[in-house]
């Protein structure tokens, strides 16, 4: 009696998740290929491990091969923040705060998605390849527009001081190579959200960096660090040598 009924549950739980009619649980015949469940191959650890490495490889070699194509020197060119219109002070110092709020968004965003689906592998994979198409343009997007726009008037503000060179295009760079990892995650390995985590970190330390720094020229220029004194000392000494006639 027993062994009947659980024969009959087993056929009624069958049907129930709809599995093939044709497949007999109790037979020798073989399951049809059509009902079998294919697994991917485990992936190789020089994949899983190394693709993450090459990628943060050519963060670097980005770096550099910007830095070989357009090395540091010092011009005549002589900037100051202060000198522009008002209206373009206000303008500036406005829109790097608004562009300071939607980061702190995107953020807060992360952080929701990374609580909602426990990591950032499982987020990406059941995102379709169209969500992750147009994910990739709207933050390449982002990040070119506000790096652009507060990178700009700060690198031209602080144009003396040779590692203040470095912060607009290194922000750059890791966003980039971001990007490039949320691909890495979804199609290639886990291991890809450690180098998006590093990159995260490096172009909000970057873009945060130059957003106090413009806000505090521009809403606060009294209020000045040992870099302003660097830049302004850099700028006299330029004057001086190159203007003494």
């Amino acid at each position: 009696m027993w062994r009947l009924m659980a024969i009959a549950l087993c056929f009624i739980s069958a049907w129930a998740w709809g599995a093939e009619p044709d497949i007999h649980f109790f037979s020798d015949q073989p399951i049809p290929e059509a009902a079998l469940v294919h697994t991917p191959e485990p992936k190789p650890d020089w994949l899983l491990y190394g693709a993450p490495v090459v990628l943060l490889a050519f963060f670097f070699s980005f770096c550099l091969l910007v830095k070989w194509l357009i090395p540091f020197k010092e011009t005549d060119m002589r900037f100051d923040l202060h000198d522009l219109p008002v209206a373009a002070q206000r303008g500036i110092g406005m829109a790097v705060i608004l562009f300071g709020i939607a980061f702190c968004f995107g953020g807060l965003e992360a952080h929701y998605q990374m609580g909602l689906h426990g990591s950032a592998e499982a987020y990406f994979q059941q995102m379709g390849i169209g969500k992750l198409i147009a994910f990739t343009h709207a933050h390449l997007f982002g990040f070119t527009t506000s790096f652009f726009i507060i990178g700009i008037p700060f690198s031209l503000h602080f144009n003396r001081l040779k590692i203040y060179q470095w912060i607009f295009p290194l922000g750059l760079a890791a966003s980039l190579t971001d990007v490039i990892s949320w691909w890495g995650i979804k199609y290639v390995s886990p291991h890809f959200e450690y180098v998006t985590w590093w990159c995260g970190f490096v172009f909000s330390a970057c873009y945060l960096w130059m957003l106090v720094a413009l806000v505090r020229v521009l809403f606060f220029p009294r209020v000045k660090w040992f870099p302003d004194f660097i830049n302004e000392d850099r700028q006299k000494k330029w004057d001086e040598t190159h203007h003494k006639d």
